[in-house]
């Protein structure tokens, strides 16, 4: 069944067919929302509370973008306000950055390289959080989520040329940034 058949099911109250297209899309929602947020937990919150808007303003819905793009929207936008109300409890209360998540060695990495590993992955985080929104999102959504480029495009409300260039400077602002580091020139 697709997902317009399904809509219309639960548009009539079918509380199943609601159910099944949580099913397909909670993966790509989760997706978007920890791309946003960097924290599984908070991704997690996120995505239920999409679902939730997404079935209370099923009768708004106007077909316009496929039913995905539209979920993915609301997540999205909730992603973001969740983040900048994170943000800002964060500047409140706490000096400085957040605690990173321990490093993950590879099999077989002597300590020495998985702690050049960790060191340049610490160094990205920062790189990309220092990144300007308008190219920090659509690079985390283009890394991490499984939408296309007109799909990303949609939700940021940007047309998809606009997209692809946004990524790509982000990409040449990230490479710039971490050969000054000393990670590499090509």
């Amino acid at each position: 069944m697709s997902d317009a058949e399904l809509v219309a099911r639960a548009r009539q109250g079918d509380t199943a067919a609601f159910g099944e297209l949580v099913d397909r899309h909670r993966a790509a929602v989760y997706r978007a929302a920890h791309a946003a947020l960097g924290s599984a937990s908070e991704a997690e919150d996120v995505a239920q509370d999409a679902f939730l808007a997404a079935y209370r303003k099923m009768a708004t819905y106007r077909g316009e973008a496929s039913f995905k793009t539209w979920l993915l929207t609301i997540a999205w936008r909730r992603a973001l306000s969740r983040r900048r109300r994170l943000a800002s409890l964060w500047r409140r209360f706490v000096s400085g950055d957040p605690p990173e998540s321990p490093p993950r060695g590879r099999e077989g990495r002597t300590p020495e390289g998985a702690l050049i590993d960790a060191e340049m992955a610490q160094h990205v985080r920062r790189l990309v959080r220092a990144l300007p929104a308008r190219l920090r999102d659509p690079l985390l959504l283009c890394a991490s989520a499984e939408q296309t480029y007109h799909e990303i495009a949609a939700m940021l409300r940007i047309p998809e040329g606009t997209l692809k260039w946004r990524v790509a400077e982000a990409r040449r602002r990230l490479k710039q940034r971490l050969t000054a580091l000393g990670y590499g020139s090509d």
